[in-house]
Formats: structure tokens, sequence, C-alpha cells
């Protein structure tokens, strides 16, 4: 049994599959019937490493974070995909996926966006390869992560808010599957995470395991050993996680940890703890873990993340719920703050806010003193400084 792929009809487990409209079912088909094909050839793996060299600054250090590991106790390691192109993990998706659309023909690219960073990689790679780019991104995230939203016009996107709901990630992922439902011959849609129909999630998380690729020849070289004792990632709908899990899936004796955001609390009604409060349900075009009503009807999500700010996860991580590989901890507002400013005052490294959740974790596990942690450290905190402004107990 293997946790990384799913099987061939796109399900891990009991999760996942392809639940499309009829207008969508040749570009679904299209991308699945290709993207295995076009990801293993030698021209593609070439353009790809070279842009994650070259472009995007890979590979990004391994650092130990010498002032948290004493605080802690243990050996805390710090994965800094924050030092990307573009400040977090998104870039390195989307030069995965702009590959593929300029193989495919296409000519448009549309995204959805929460906090703003897998709109603002879109934007870039779009600008780079000189492709047309429309992101969705719900109007409180626009208000919310406003610099966001202006590096994007800048690459020369057209940002489109969505109005509906309670205008954050969910909304906007709707958007953007009604832009490709009404345009589906020349556009391309650019999933940010590790959702929606298969094969989205595969193909997604296969473009981050390049975090975990370098994890393991990284750690060899710090400890003499390729696995760690604990991967510890914050999940929204999961793409960082996904990456920086997927080399070590089938190791046993690797402690996967995904964090959650529990909002105001688990059971406050202001959360976004999927797996405490969700049940399964179709969202997105997947059967996964979603939080919704006894009718059906979605829950609206909160957290202080526009990252986090999400009702379901991916169905890789539901299927790693569902059967104990990974365990799964949540981390409020408060915590995930406070995780924030410690990092920032102990290593001088300002995360962002949704890694900071992946920090909150560590106060609420237990470790041996020659434990070795990584922490995937996603993104960095510059598009959060209003966020930690308004918070403001630093």
């Amino acid at each position: 049994m293997t946790y990384k792929q799913p099987n061939e009809r796109g399900y891990y487990g009991q999760f996942g599959g392809a639940f499309i409209p009829e207008m969508l079912y040749p570009n679904v088909e299209e991308l699945k019937e290709n993207y295995l094909q076009m990801i293993g050839e030698e021209s593609f793996q070439k353009e790809f490493d070279s842009l994650l060299k070259d472009y995007v600054g890979r590979p990004t250090p391994l650092y130990f974070a010498g002032k948290l590991s004493e605080y802690y106790g243990t050996n805390i390691y710090l994965k800094r995909e924050d030092l990307n192109h573009t400040g977090a993990h998104k870039i390195n998706n989307t030069i995965g996926q702009i590959l593929l659309a300029k193989r495919l023909g296409k000519q448009k690219i549309i995204a959805e966006t929460g906090a703003g960073q897998h709109g603002v990689a879109t934007a870039t790679v779009c600008a780079l390869m000189g492709l047309e780019c429309i992101v969705y991104m719900g109007k409180l995230d626009m208000e919310r992560q406003r610099p966001n939203v202006e590096r994007m016009r800048i690459l020369g996107a057209t940002v489109i808010p969505a109005e509906s709901g309670s205008m954050t990630l969910k909304d906007a992922t709707n958007e953007a599957m009604r832009h490709w439902i009404n345009n589906p011959a020349d556009t391309h849609y650019i999933i940010g995470s590790v959702v929606g129909p298969h094969p989205y999630p595969d193909m997604v998380a296969r473009f981050q395991s390049v975090i975990s690729e370098e994890m393991r020849w990284q750690l060899k070289e710090h400890t003499g050993n390729e696995n760690p004792d604990y991967v510890i990632a914050c999940v929204g709908g999961g793409s960082n996680a996904a990456g920086a899990f997927y080399h070590y899936l089938d190791d046993l004796d690797v402690k996967l940890v995904a964090v959650e955001a529990a909002g105001l609390g688990v059971n406050s009604g202001e959360s976004a703890a999927t797996t405490a409060l969700g049940k399964p349900g179709v969202l997105h075009g997947s059967k996964t873990l979603l939080m919704q009503t006894e009718d059906g009807q979605v829950v609206e999500p909160y957290s202080i993340s526009a990252g986090l700010d999400y009702p379901g996860i991916g169905p890789i991580h539901a299927h790693l719920f569902d059967s104990g590989r990974a365990q799964f901890q949540y981390v409020t507002d408060e915590e995930a703050m406070q995780s924030g400013i410690q990092l920032s005052r102990m290593e001088g490294i300002i995360p962002a806010i949704e890694s900071a959740h992946a920090l909150g974790a560590l106060g609420k596990m237990k470790f041996e003193k020659d434990d070795v942690v990584v922490v995937n450290l996603s993104g960095r905190g510059d598009k959060d400084l209003e966020s930690y402004i308004k918070w403001g107990k630093y």
C-alpha cells in the first residue's frame, strides 16, 4: 500500500475522485490523460528543474533553529519555503502547471487565491510565460491581503473579487470554477492546493514534493539521517503539507503532523478545523472531509489566516486523517499569533500566519531531547504585517 498516489480513479482511500459538470469533463480528461506523461518527459523535467533553481531560488535552506530548539527541548529545523521567489511554496506548483498549460496549448490562465500567495505566484509565472491571467479572490481576503492584490496587478493580472458567501477562499474557488465552465477550450485553471477533481490533488502534490525531496538530503547533511522523527506543516487545502510529507508518506517511522486553524476555538463556531468538525462530502470536485450542516450545506469557516480559511481539506489529507497515518493538531488565532512573534523574537524570522499555525503545534506536543523535528515554514510574514499590527500584542 502507498499513501503517495491515488488509485486509477483518483481516490486516496475513500476520498478523491472527480465530481465535475459535463462542460468540464473534456478539460479534466485532457489533463488526466497527459499530465503524467508530460511531467515525466526529460524536456519538461529539465525546464522545471532549471526554473526552480535559477528563477525560484531552490533549494531552500533547512535551518537549525537553535533558540527555538533550546526552548522546546529538542532539535527543530525550519524548511525555509519563505525564501522562495514570491515568498512562499506556491511558486513550485505554478511553475509546474504553467509548463503543462503551455504544452496543452492554453492561452489563458485562471486561479483562485486566499492569502494571495498563490495568486501572486500565478501572476508571476503568467508574466514570465506571456499568458493572460485572471485571479479570483474573496472580497474580505482582498481587504486583509492588500499588498498581494497590488502585487498581482503590477504583474499584469486581473483580480476579480468574489462577493458571495463569506467572501473568502471557498467563494473565490466557486467563481474560478464558474469561469472555467464558461471558458473550457482555451483556459487552464491553476488550482493552488491539493484540492479539486482528480488529477489536481496528485499533480499539485507531485510539484510540491520538491520540498521533502530536498529535506531528505539536507537532513542527511545535518544529522546523518534522511528521516526526521516529525514533519509538521499547516493545512488549509494542504499543498505545503503534501509537499513536506510526500517522500515520507510510506516511511511509517516518520510522524506526520498536520495543523489546522482552530480560529476562536475548535467548537466556537468560528473555526476552520475540518477534521475535528467535518464529515465526508463533495467540495470543489472531489469527495473529502468538509464542514457542513445536517442537510449538507457548507459551513462558513473562520481563521485569522486567509490561507487556512477553508471549509475542507484535500483528499490526500482526509485519507491521512481517516487512516491515522498523520496526526492532526488544532491551533487558535491567538496561539498562532503568539508563535509567530516567538519565532520573530527568537530567530529573526517573521513567518506568514499560516506557517505560524504549524509553529503553534510545538507547544502542544511532547518531544525527546534527541528528536529531529522539521517544521515547514511555508511563507514569509510580509503579506501579514497588517494582521500582526491589528492584533497588536507584541
